[in-house]
This record gives C-alpha cells, structure tokens and sequence, in this order.
C-alpha cells in the first residue's frame, strides 16, 4: 500500500440518509473502517447494504450526509476516489464469449496503458484466482464459482487501496464460497488492501470480517468486531445477535 494510505481512516461515512421516492433506502448511516481491514456490512435483503456500497464506489448520490475515502470526498472528488477503488456488484459477470484470460486483458486496458503493467496485472489476477489452464476457456463454460473467482481477481489484480465487494459469494455452493472468501482473506492479508464486503449470510462473514455492522432498514444496530458483539449479546453466533438486536428473540 502507498505512503498515503497510513491515513488512520480508510472509509469515513456520517450520517448518510438516501432516499429513493418513498422509501428511505439509509436512514443515518455512520461508520469507519481501518486502512487495511475487512469490514462487512452485514443484514437480511433490503437492508442497504448496496445501496451503501454504491454511495462508496461513487456511483449513487446521497440524499444528506457525507463519504470519505482516504481522506477523499466521495461526491466532490469522485473521479480521484475511482482511480484508488474496486468495485464488484453482486449482479456482475464476465464476457460469456471471452476466455477468462481475453476478459482479464481487457479489464486490465481500462486501469493501465502499457502492455508491460497489463500483463504483470493480468498475471497478478491469474495467480489471484487460481483457475490454471480453464482462463484459456470462454467465460460461458465457466461454473458460477469458476465466475465469481474470476471476477474477485479482477476487483483485486490492480491492488486497489479500497476494494468494494457487493455479495461476492452470492448464489455459490459451500465449497465455492469456501474458495472466494479465501482468496480475499489471503490477498487482503498479503497485499494490505482495505476490503468492505457486503452479504446477508452472516455466519460467513463472521468468519472472514474483522469488524461488522449489522444493519436493518437502513440503519446500523450492532457495530464491532464479531467475537465482541458475540460475548456481548450472549449469543453463538451473529444471526442470533441480529435477532436479539431487533427484537426477534
């Protein structure tokens, strides 16, 4: 990570409110997150995680409050925060008639000019998902797995400061989810990129997350790190937390 990234703060989020009609999608969203931690956003389905994570990635407005990320204002400095970030939405997939390695090239050509750091990125993604001689492969013969590794290699091989995962084990089988949340624990740990992850399968980001924030209907009920808010609420695990917090047990 570059000298500048020593900024104590990698996300700053305060008092984020985001309305779409009548609905209020956030209803006061604040939290920080660590520069080079694992931080998830964690709740059932409709609860803001994406449209958070799209305020984040510069790709929503707010309707009030405010983002920074290392330092940069997500709304007055958008095109500076795009050049430090990721983003991986839950709805994403590769080029169905590119092999996986045509796809990587062709990612990498939006983020870098020469051939020279194309390739050293395209390799570094190869590496990241570890599918071998299948990226010789076109996309379409790919398991949702297969896809979905390819894809976090993608979000990960330009070693981002902030890397923005919607859902990333969204739809996958154990082993499968197994897989992809070792690879962003182990390029996280090695390259000490900073990672917000989102998801509704609580138990696995348990597991993956240093700090969470359980969030319902736009708010954040519960904050900290799991094994905290596990001895705090009396609870084996966070599903129960979240139950307890909203008043379902």
């Amino acid at each position: 990570m570059s000298e500048d990234s020593s900024l104590s703060v990698a996300i700053d989020a305060k008092s984020v409110v985001k309305v779409f009609g009548n609905i209020r999608a956030l209803d006061g969203l604040s939290f920080t997150v660590s520069p080079g931690e694992i931080f998830g956003l964690i709740g059932p389905n409709g609860a803001g995680k994406t449209t958070a994570l799209r305020i984040i990635s510069t790709l929503l407005l707010p309707t009030s409050g405010s983002v920074k990320i290392f330092d940069l204002d997500v709304f007055k400095q958008a095109a500076e925060v795009r050049e430090i970030i990721s983003y991986l939405p839950e709805e994403a997939g590769p080029y169905p008639n590119l092999t996986g390695h045509e796809y990587l090239e062709f990612m990498a050509r939006f983020t870098v000019k020469s051939k020279t750091e194309a390739h050293q990125i395209v390799n570094e993604a190869a590496e990241i998902c570890g599918l071998g001689d299948r990226l010789k492969d076109r996309a379409k013969t790919y398991s949702k797995g297969m896809k979905r590794r390819l894809l976090v290699a993608r979000a990960l091989m330009t070693k981002p400061k902030l890397a923005v995962l919607d859902e990333p084990t969204s739809g996958l089988d154990v082993l499968q989810s197994y897989r992809v949340r070792d690879i962003i624990k182990r390029y996280a740990t090695e390259k000490k990129v900073t990672v917000i992850i989102s998801s509704h399968n609580m138990l696995e980001v348990e597991h993956l997350c240093e700090q969470v924030a359980l969030l319902n209907k736009g708010r954040i009920v519960a904050e900290g790190r799991p094994q905290e808010l596990k001895d705090k609420f009396g609870s084996p695990n966070l599903e129960e937390v979240f139950a307890k917090v909203v008043g379902f047990a």
